[in-house]
């Protein structure tokens, strides 16, 4: 089978408008949290979001892409931008034909799904833009990333709430591992930081309504009160092994496992034991061809709701023993939930952490929840060598999914 490596990387998140951004604020521990300014959201009870600061999408893009994309299109198609310019894709050192792109997004154009629906009531069905469906459906963060860097091979949609992004990245890896593709572009994309996506969540219960940024998000701890909402994309940019060596390419690391399973549980709450949680973790690590004492660093789902939490640390006990060493964090400690791009963004800070050995610290942490018995990373560990890592993902519906990296070493 082909070996996939990863040669370029985007990420637009709530600590940072780049790769560069993104890690010096993991490495900072810096919190991306602030009171809500995409709308008056003083009604839902919720104050604080991870949106987007200082972000320029004329950087990348021009006025006509903003003109005809929903928020969560510009927000793919600017980190999609970031990772092609790192890989030096063009058409040049690959054929079209030869490149596809899989992308993931939990809910897509959100955004313009509500302002068209409040014009419709209020002005009348006449007056729904003729933009309407093709910037507010899931696949256009795919299709227009297909269009812009003109890959025809497969151009398709994950669709797989809180687990897109992985799951995402995880079939664009099957494509080339299995051969049918030598380079895909793949990530997460989310824009769901508008009044009716924080109030659908609210009603969930599932947001934090914490105040201070400082107390919202806090995976793991015994007093988390829910997750903080984020926004923004991550992707990158796969290739196999050969067609990065015969062009020349910077290779950054390499994926070796992908796991994919479901709870067939329940709609939103995952299963309190994890137990195919955990199988999606054994199922990279096996792909990968290593055992779990192998694994330097889990980056966690770590969602600060309860039952994720405690179902993710019995997963990850059940796979690598209660008393294991293995390192573990949740970047949504700094940057929110992004949904469909959480696992995007997180596939970006765990390839960091291999390039690094700075694995990033579970942020906000003053009393673990003893429900929770794994090995956080703080100030003290987080300088650690590392050589194989995973990232976890669980989505409402019970989709698992689980990457294996490996850190390049030829």
């Amino acid at each position: 089978m082909t070996r996939v490596v990863i040669t370029g990387m985007g990420a637009l998140t709530p600590i940072g408008n780049s790769v560069s951004e993104f890690e010096a604020g993991l490495q900072a521990s810096k919190v991306g949290f602030q009171p809500i300014t995409h709308f008056d959201a003083s009604e839902t009870g919720i104050t604080l979001a991870g949106e987007l600061h200082d972000f320029d999408p004329l950087k990348r893009l021009g006025k006509k892409d903003l003109r005809r994309m929903d928020a969560f299109s510009q927000y793919a198609m600017y980190a999609a931008s970031e990772a092609v310019e790192q890989a030096g894709i063009d058409e040049i050192n690959t054929e079209p034909e030869s490149m596809g792109v899989i992308y993931g997004s939990g809910i897509g154009g959100l955004t313009t799904i509500q302002e068209q629906v409040i014009k419709m009531h209020d002005k009348g069905p006449q007056r729904v833009s003729p933009m309407f469906v093709p910037t507010s459906i899931s696949n256009m963060a795919s299709g227009n990333i297909a269009i812009r860097y003109h890959a025809q091979n497969i151009c398709t949609t994950i669709v797989t709430a809180c687990a897109s992004g992985t799951n995402a990245i995880g079939e664009a890896f099957r494509q080339i591992k299995e051969g049918r593709a030598q380079v895909m572009l793949t990530g997460g994309s989310e824009a769901s930081v508008n009044e009716i996506g924080i109030a659908g969540f609210a009603a969930l219960s599932t947001l934090s309504k914490a105040t201070d940024p400082k107390k919202a998000s806090l995976p793991f701890d015994a007093d988390r009160l829910g997750f903080v909402m984020g926004e923004g994309a991550g992707t990158l940019v796969l290739e196999s092994l050969e067609h990065a060596q015969q062009r020349g390419a910077n290779i950054l690391a390499e994926i070796v496992g992908y796991g994919a399973t479901s709870d067939a549980y329940h709609m939103t709450s995952p299963d309190p034991e994890g137990t195919q949680a955990a199988r999606a973790m054994q199922l990279a690590i096996d792909e990968a061809g290593i055992k779990p004492d192998d694994v330097d660093y889990i980056n966690a789902h770590g969602t600060a709701t309860m039952g994720n939490d405690s179902a993710e640390s019995k997963a990850i006990n059940t796979v690598f023993g209660e008393a294991s060493d293995v390192l573990v964090s949740s970047t949504k400690s700094m940057t929110g939930h992004l949904l469909g791009a959480a696992g995007a963004i997180e596939a970006v800070a765990t390839v960091s952490a291999l390039q690094t050995n700075q694995l990033p610290e579970n942020v906000g942490i003053i009393n673990q929840d003893p429900e929770c018995q794994v090995n956080l990373v703080n100030a003290d560990n987080r300088n650690h060598e590392t050589e194989y890592a995973i990232s976890n993902s669980f989505g409402f519906g019970g989709h698992n999914a689980v990457l294996a990296f490996r850190k390049w070493a030829n």
